[in-house]
């Protein structure tokens, strides 16, 4: 569906070389990136956070987007119960063995891991979808978002952002200047950009679903958007 008011215009469009890079440098980063997440899941609740923020019920459904090595499965889990279905989607072969060895070892029947883009879900309706640190890596996230809103009734995306006080944000500068080539930004204004990535996924979730509430965690560096549609 195309909502009114919108400026979509079809789907996102598939690029093939922003998804190398992506496997790249995520493919290089998994071993570390995987110790790192599990170590700070918790820090500062924005895993629960975004949990909370789906309002998903036992038996639901969801899929995370860009799961890497399933850091947000243990709170999605805990959302829909032992009925319930946890999808992970990510285009990187190395973050999905890691997800595969964790869903594995914790004996998770309920999780399925999916290699896939998340410009082109390989998922048709599904009652939920989460995207945590992804849609700063899209050209257009704008396109993206609205793409999964079609998915779901409730669509909740967390991202970086630079809205804390001086400390705060140049640590996340260092951190975008760090992975250049993973977030593709520029050089001369990284903050800027991530920013403005940030505004367009709630811009999207505002223009295709209902409802939309922002949070901020970890000193403002980290922005929850959560959208909703109204119950017909």
């Amino acid at each position: 569906m195309t909502p009114s008011g919108s400026d979509r215009d079809g789907p996102a469009p598939f690029d093939l070389d922003a998804a190398r890079r992506i496997r790249r440098e995520y493919g290089a980063w998994a071993p570390i990136y995987d110790w790192f997440a599990r170590a700070t899941a918790s820090i500062g609740g924005v895993r629960d956070g975004c949990a909370a923020a789906l309002d998903l019920d036992p038996g639901d459904t969801v899929v995370d987007f860009g799961c890497g090595p399933g850091v947000n499965f243990p709170v999605l889990r805990e959302a829909v119960g032992a009925d319930g279905r946890v999808v992970g989607v990510d285009v990187t072969g190395p973050m999905l063995d890691r997800a595969r060895g964790l869903v594995e070892r914790r004996g998770w029947e309920n999780v399925a891991v999916v290699r896939g883009d998340a410009t082109r879900p390989p998922v048709r309706s599904v009652d939920g979808v989460l995207s945590t640190f992804v849609t700063s890596l899209f050209a257009d996230p704008y396109a993206v978002v609205s793409g999964w809103c079609d998915l779901a009734d409730s669509v909740v995306v967390a991202n970086f952002a630079p809205n804390g006080g001086r400390a705060a944000n140049a640590a996340l500068g260092a951190f975008a200047r760090l992975n250049a080539t993973l977030f593709d930004v520029e050089a001369a204004d990284p903050l800027g950009q991530l920013e403005a990535r940030t505004a367009e996924s709630q811009r999207a979730l505002a223009d295709c679903l209902d409802t939309v509430v922002s949070r901020d965690y970890v000193f403002g560096t980290i922005r929850l958007h959560a959208g909703h549609r109204r119950d017909p």
